[in-house]
């Protein structure tokens, strides 16, 4: 097994744009025949990677074997969901003992057997890559719309089955994406269909017993902006969105006659977003027209675009999430940052939901029908572990109906959390959501590790994660840093991380490390860090910006290669992405801050943290050659002495491996490497 580092050639490839010349030696990377990647040379240098790192770790074997005992022994084998009521049945799904895939059942309200309606196992077996994209059964119960991808690339086969015989009556589509819609009759289904670039720009009709491939076309977006559909609660509109970052519109198919021409609820406007439901004649929709943090507003069906406003857009609160039940508004909402759920009832009156802790992730759980008397809610904080609770409406109470099992074991009283506001070098008031057992020292001494998103705003949960106990138990502190980029602490949160305020999702993670190390939580030798994604963008960064703050940085499939990714319309991201990071092809200024905010084009002389990055050959979210050319560039011009590990997954995407087990051994090569740097022996 190699010992010495793969040393990828050097092109003399650049990219000459607005005046500047900018080099680009290690563009070869990407596949010209991309999608498909079948260059010797590229396919030769990931693998060449995959062996250095194998190398690398062969030490590791005996403490990754143990650490995949120990995730694997905190879940429940046989787990399986609440049972949620839809028409005549309940729902559910359940893993058995051993299986990597989740089967799907239901059984008649009334009482009755169960009916095994999905077999992931079985569906997987054999197959490298799994992956349920959607599964939808048609109001009158007799039909199931499902999909799935089988390589990672997130182009899904969609397939209609009879459940009465329990086989598939049709393929619709190899190229769907998204939760398709039934229609009102059961005899049509709506989805959505992606382009050769892997962008969602069509709605399509089916109807049962037509022939595949001349489904009606629904909705052509011609612009770059993706289409996704959805329905209403009441499921009066089939609701098909169309959406950049940052700004979408909304259109009103009837789900009774889906034929009929659809109804714009307002046009598509820079910067504004907005969601809406329906009940009866009423529309209701949260939008940020008017104030960032929404507005919850009226219009008649009759006239979608007349809005009046029920409840005025806050500072403080924080709208995100609207359902319209029969009886009563169910508001997700976020106020100084913590979770809360609102119900509004008809006359007028308002109430929130208690919950046992201050600092907290509340969700709506599947309530599939038009009312829920009884609601389903999800639960969590960093010590509580996954709750299901079902509230009944009218006696305002709470009951649990599930709490998340770790059979070999879990004393949440040995744990404790703290949310810290951290002052960053701007003066923003920064969130931290830390999990430490309480036997942990803070002065210094212990270990910590840190993790960020912090993008598109999205914002990360101060939930509950049995895969922490690992390093909580081995004397870490794990804290979550709430970056500008997310939307922790209302929409202008979000704002101000993205475009020409991108640095402060970056500023913002360093200063609360380091603002967490004056408290006592760990020191730079004892720190480690990960993010995936955009969040991998942040761990290159903050690796580039303050090497001798980490000891460890874990890059998860990271967008690295920014300015190049943004100067390419031919990826299916990019164009939907310039309302979030800007087009440097058509201005200068966002070509030299992308330029500077580029861990690929940023590379130092310094010795980088012990990096681990990895890449997924089949991702079309951030392309392998992201990853690969920074570890190129890394290993070429650093000079770091830190190990610099690339691990490619060869037949998975951007999520990684399928399957709960195999995504166990991923964390477990995660842990160990962490493990194994803070000891000394990498």
């Amino acid at each position: 097994m190699p010992l010495s580092p793969p040393v990828a050639r050097r092109g003399d490839d650049q990219i000459q744009m607005h005046g500047r010349t900018v080099p680009d030696p290690y563009r070869w990377l990407r596949d010209p025949g991309y999608p498909k990647v079948t260059n010797r040379e590229i396919l030769a240098y990931l693998e060449a990677e995959n062996a250095y790192r194998e190398a690398r770790m062969a030490g590791s074997s005996t403490l990754e074997d143990a650490l995949f005992a120990e995730l694997k022994g905190r879940i429940k084998e046989d787990d399986e969901s609440v049972p949620y009521p839809d028409g005549d049945w309940l729902y559910w799904w359940k893993f058995e003992t051993g299986a990597q895939y989740r089967n799907w059942y239901r059984r008649p309200r009334k009482g009755g057997e169960a009916q095994l309606i999905l077999s992931e196992p079985a569906l997987a077996e054999g197959k490298p890559y799994f992956r349920l994209g959607a599964a939808a059964v048609s109001p009158d119960g007799r039909y199931l719309a499902w999909s799935a991808d089988t390589s990672g690339d997130e182009r899904f086969e969609l397939r209609i089955r009879d459940l009465a015989s329990g086989q598939d009556v049709v393929t619709v589509a190899s190229d769907s994406f998204g939760q398709p819609v039934w229609t009102t009759d059961s005899k049509g289904l709506v989805w959505t269909q992606t382009s050769a670039e892997w962008r969602p720009d069509r709605v399509r009709l089916h109807w049962l017993g037509s022939a595949p491939g001349n489904d009606r076309l629904l909705h052509k977006e011609e612009t770059t902006r993706w289409v996704a559909i959805d329905r209403t609660q009441d499921r009066r509109f089939i609701l098909i969105t169309t959406s950049e970052s940052g700004a979408n519109d909304v259109r009103l198919v009837d789900a009774a006659n889906p034929e009929a021409p659809a109804r714009l609820v307002r046009p598509f406007a820079p910067g504004m977003r907005y969601s809406v439901d329906s009940r009866g004649d009423t529309l209701f929709i949260l939008a940020n027209d008017t104030h960032p943090n929404f507005r919850l507003a009226t219009a008649p069906v009759a006239d979608p675009g007349t809005w009046t406003t029920r409840i005025a857009g806050s500072n403080r609160r924080y709208l995100r999430g609207l359902v319209a039940f029969s009886s009563y508004l169910a508001l997700e909402e976020r106020v100084d940052g913590i979770d809360q759920l609102s119900l509004i009832f008809p006359d007028g009156t308002t109430r929130q939901v208690a919950f046992p802790e201050a600092v907290r992730t509340v969700s709506l759980g599947t309530n599939a029908e038009p009312d829920a008397p009884v609601l389903r809610l999800s639960y969590a904080s960093m010590v509580t572990p996954e709750t299901v609770y079902d509230y009944d409406v009218a006696a305002d109470r709470l009951a649990v109906r599930k709490v998340q099992e770790i059979p070999s074991g879990y004393d949440p009283s040995r744990y404790a959390s703290e949310r810290l506001m951290v002052t960053a070098r701007d003066g923003a008031r920064v969130p931290v959501s830390i999990l430490y057992r309480k036997d942990y020292r803070k002065d210094g001494s212990g270990f910590l590790h840190v993790y960020g998103y912090g993008a598109y705003g999205i914002g990360t949960s101060p939930g509950f994660s049995a895969l922490r106990l690992s390093m909580v138990d081995r004397g870490f502190a794990y804290a979550i840093v709430h970056a500008r980029g997310g939307d922790d602490m209302g929409y202008t949160w979000y704002l101000d991380g993205k475009l020409d305020r991108k640095a402060n999702t970056f500023n913002d993670f360093v200063d609360a490390t380091r603002a967490l190390h004056k408290a006592g939580f760990g020191a730079p030798e004892r720190t480690s860090a990960s993010g995936g994604s955009a969040g991998g963008w942040l761990m290159g960064a903050v690796a580039t910006q303050a090497p001798e703050t980490f000891r460890a940085v874990v890059a998860h499939v990271p967008f690295v290669d920014v300015l190049n990714t943004m100067l390419d319309a031919s990826l299916p991201l990019t164009p939907g992405e310039f309302p979030e990071w800007g087009n440097p092809a058509t201005d200068p200024v966002t070509f030299d801050r992308l330029l500077a905010l580029s861990p690929y084009n940023q590379v130092k002389r310094q010795d980088y943290p012990a990096l681990l990055v990895t890449a997924g050959l089949n991702d079309p979210r951030v392309t392998y050659w992201e990853p690969a050319k920074w570890v190129a560039r890394l290993r070429a011009e650093s000079g770091s002495r830190n190990p610099i590990l690339l691990k490619t997954n060869m037949g998975a995407g951007h999520g990684g491996k399928s399957g709960r087990f195999e995504r166990l051994r991923e964390v477990a090569e995660e842990l160990a490497f962490i493990f194994m740097v803070m000891d000394g022996k990498l």
